[in-house]
């Protein structure tokens, strides 16, 4: 039976079946040929889409805004001064004039009641370019890349995440690899770990594809026989100031090592949704070491440039998997 997307909002992967996050990933394939080839593809032409962010990002909002316009389409930024959206103006209100105004919506911050709103009442597809539970087009990203590296035959495969599991990406990841096929093993302390009723409903899923989920706080279990090693920031965007010694002392043992990657498979590659703390040149790991002494966090740089780091692969396939998510929702 064919998928058919047209006229969905894409908020989390849990909404989605197999089948169609399947289907949205061969459409991610096929746009990321015509891109390579030089193929035009304005498939959208003549549509228009906004892009509500609460949250700054490099690659979310390019891969957006490139994504779109290949496709024709025209776009219209709101940056997190930009907007009435929470202020002036409730989020119900802003919605519906968008939805009057724009063929599609893209809305990336913090409360996910936030998007769910949008979604409920803008009449167009909203997208969720992330907050603070989930980030479901990182995962169709993440999900592209490991297809090309291990010949789109991706089902059995152990995915580990190390570091804080509760957050949008250790959540998102768990129900992505569910979904796939692929096992998953989130590795970090238990304080860390995503809420039961989620674990058990990965589980669930999990059973119904062939593969398992589990969390543990064992670093060598983890990594063993690893085909995919996974982390991401330890303080993501918003959090307060405050929590970096606390995450510090709680993560380090879950840094992601040249050690870790020799417990993997010779054929394991790094992933890592970026930006990375990898090493001092940037403000804030400047400001980390000064403080804490700490010059790599939840990377080392070695493993960052390795050769088995795909990560920049990982990042342009944000604009591949975006297209496809538009493209399916919007034609």
């Amino acid at each position: 039976m064919p998928v058919n997307l047209s006229g969905q909002s894409y908020l989390r992967l849990l909404d989605f079946s197999t089948e169609q996050i399947e289907y949205l990933l061969k459409l991610s394939k096929n746009f990321k040929d015509l891109k390579r080839t030089g193929t035009p593809h304005r498939y959208l032409e003549g549509k228009n889409i906004v892009l509500l962010f609460q949250k700054t990002s490099t690659r979310t909002r390019c891969a957006f805004e490139v994504g779109a316009m290949d496709l024709g389409m025209g776009v219209t930024y709101l940056d997190p001064g930009s907007s009435q959206m929470g202020k002036k103006e409730s989020i119900e209100d802003t919605a519906r004039v968008l939805g009057r105004f724009y063929d599609g919506i893209e809305f990336r911050g913090f409360a996910q009641s936030d998007v769910e709103e949008l979604a409920d009442k803008a009449g167009v597809p909203v997208w969720n370019g992330l907050t603070d539970m989930w980030h479901p087009t990182q995962m169709l990203a993440d999900a592209l890349t490991v297809q090309e590296n291990f010949n789109y035959d991706i089902k059995g495969l152990k995915f580990v995440f190390f570091g804080d599991l509760k957050n949008n990406m250790g959540r998102s990841l768990m129900v992505m690899c569910a979904k796939l096929g692929m096992n998953f093993v989130g590795c970090g302390p238990k304080d860390c770990w995503m809420d039961e009723e989620l674990i058990k409903t990965c589980e669930q899923i999990a059973a119904e594809n062939g593969c398992t989920v589990k969390c543990t706080e064992d670093v060598k279990e983890a990594a063993t026989d690893a085909d995919v090693i996974y982390t991401d920031v330890w303080v993501s965007m918003g959090e307060p100031d405050e929590v970096w010694a606390q995450r510090i002392k709680q993560l380090e043992p879950y840094r992601v090592t040249t050690e870790i990657m020799a417990m993997a498979k010779p054929t394991a590659i790094f992933l890592h949704c970026l930006p990375a703390f990898h090493d001092t040149n940037t403000t804030t790991g400047e400001d980390i070491a000064k403080r804490f002494g700490v010059t790599e966090m939840e990377v080392e740089d070695a493993v960052f440039e390795s050769k088995q780091s795909k990560v920049f692969d990982e990042a342009e396939n944000r604009m591949h998997t975006i297209k496809a998510v538009m493209y399916a929702t919007l034609q």
